[in-house]
């Protein structure tokens, strides 16, 4: 009986020196310090309007390059709608959510869903206007009683109620009708509204077909487009999240020191011309740093939110934001 206990002792001891020695399921200390071993990462990919950093990534396989050594397979499924994005996040098929509207994560995590915003994708404020057709329009002022068509709850329907705040008037001054980016611009062409919000490729489209910009997001907004992550993910996973970043970041590097050839890549997978790519181009600022004045901008993306009727609580940035950028 003896000898009995003492052989139990010894696997006892040799089980709590096994997992001492972290012989959980992770297998690599790469991985972090979770208990889940991490075979697949799931990236949201969206080309349009104009993610330059996401088509490099895609198109030079720069994650694959990364995650391979640790036998991680790299996959991205095409989900360009921000609830969508954040609705994939909170089933566990999606892990990061690449260019997500700084509405769409505000509400997300409103809701219920666990995500962290670990970095800035995009500023943009030129690319979201505010365009019309009729001459006699010609600032947002002219809108009282008109009919402005747009998506509702975005960054576009954002800067509508931040153009009439400056002008003094309100909402309720103009006849906002919900739409599609694409019907709006349809619905302005056909002369059945009176102004359209329009933002990325579309914009030089309207351009083209006789629209004139009245209002930009310049000096109102920044249009911020975020990084997100789940949040089980990155407390299980924060190597691998900070190894996310890095590649993140070499895809800028990758741009900015091939420009030219870039053009021509996300003119192959948008459908843009390479002129409208290098315009568009120049209205982007793809710094992924977090900084004090993208909080700010994410704290008035909240109340444009509550004002629109959409967010009845308040979102805590201090633990929404988890700044994982290379420093």
């Amino acid at each position: 009986m003896e000898r009995i206990w003492k052989i139990v002792a010894l696997v006892a001891l040799a089980a709590l020196l096994t997992a001492g020695c972290g012989g959980g399921q992770n297998g690599s200390p790469e991985q972090g310090t979770g208990s889940r071993e991490v075979k697949n990462i799931n990236i949201s990919y969206v080309k349009l309007p104009l993610n330059i950093p996401s088509i490099i990534e895609k198109k030079t396989n720069l994650f694959e390059e990364e995650f391979q050594k640790d036998g991680i397979n790299v996959t991205f499924p095409e989900i360009t709608e921000g609830p969508k994005m954040t609705e994939a996040l909170a089933s566990g098929s999606l892990d990061f959510c690449n260019a997500l509207g700084g509405t769409s994560a505000i509400l997300a995590a409103a809701n219920g869903v666990d995500l962290k915003v670990i970095g800035i994708y995009s500023r943009a404020p030129k690319a979201f206007t505010i365009m019309a057709r009729d001459e006699n329009i010609k600032s947002v002022s002219d809108l009282q009683g008109k009919k402005v068509a747009g998506p509702k709850g975005t960054i576009l329907h954002q800067l509508l109620l931040a153009s009439l705040e400056e002008k003094g008037s309100e909402s309720g001054d103009v006849d906002f009708i919900n739409m599609s980016i694409p019907h709006a611009m349809s619905a302005l062409t056909a002369g059945d509204v009176d102004a359209a919000l329009i933002a990325g490729p579309v914009v030089p489209q309207a351009l083209e077909a006789g629209a004139h910009i009245i209002a930009t997001g310049e000096g109102l907004l920044d249009a911020t487009i975020v990084i997100a992550v789940s949040g089980d993910f990155l407390e299980q996973h924060p190597d691998l999240v900070k190894r996310y970043m890095k590649v993140h970041r070499q895809s800028i590097q990758y741009m900015e020191e091939n420009l030219t050839d870039v053009y021509k890549m996300a003119a192959e997978e948008t459908g843009i011309s390479i002129e409208t790519v290098k315009q568009m181009y120049g209205w982007h600022d793809f710094n992924p740093v977090i900084t004090d004045q993208d909080i700010t901008d994410l704290q008035k993306t909240q109340e444009f939110l509550q004002q629109a009727g959409m967010l009845t609580g308040t979102v805590n940035m201090d633990e929404l934001i988890v700044d994982m950028t290379p420093k």
